[in-house]
């Protein structure tokens, strides 16, 4: 399994004050050098390992047992889905689709989704939090 490398920045301080917001400075980053060696596939069932979570984002590495399947359920959140190894059966709004080694999937929010896999699966799954509202009344210019 390789090792996960998260590195934190420093939070920069000039003359006492800490940077204000209008100069966002990452807090840490996340490298992993082959997610399909980092996954775990176990023998019956599902495993989730959480990469990276904050306010804005969650990052999720799962691994199915052949057979296993996620039943069809909505998020809140737009999330992508990216599959790193094996084959699965997707259920995406009232469609059925195939996914295989290099499928993505971007899934808008409360799209009901479910995954059967086939054989072993490996799968990144990153969900979008932090997205801002997007209308006219919320641009600068209207207030």
């Amino acid at each position: 399994m390789t090792p996960v490398t998260g590195i934190s920045n420093l939070q920069w301080e000039a003359e006492g004050m800490k940077e204000e917001a209008t100069h966002p400075v990452a807090d840490s980053y996340v490298y992993v050098r082959d997610l399909r060696q980092q996954a775990t596939v176990p023998e019956n069932g599902i495993l989730s390992q959480t990469l990276h979570s904050d306010e804005r984002s969650k990052v999720i590495l799962f691994g199915f047992a052949a057979g296993q399947e996620l039943s069809a359920h909505t998020a809140p959140y737009p999330a992508t889905l990216l599959f790193l190894k094996g084959d699965a059966s997707l259920k995406l709004g009232a469609e059925e689709q195939e996914a295989s080694e290099g499928t993505f999937v971007y899934m808008p929010p409360y799209l009901e989704h479910g995954i059967k896999a086939r054989n072993e699966v490996v799968m990144l799954l990153t969900m979008i939090k932090g997205v801002a509202p997007v209308g006219p009344a919320l641009s600068p210019s209207a207030a």
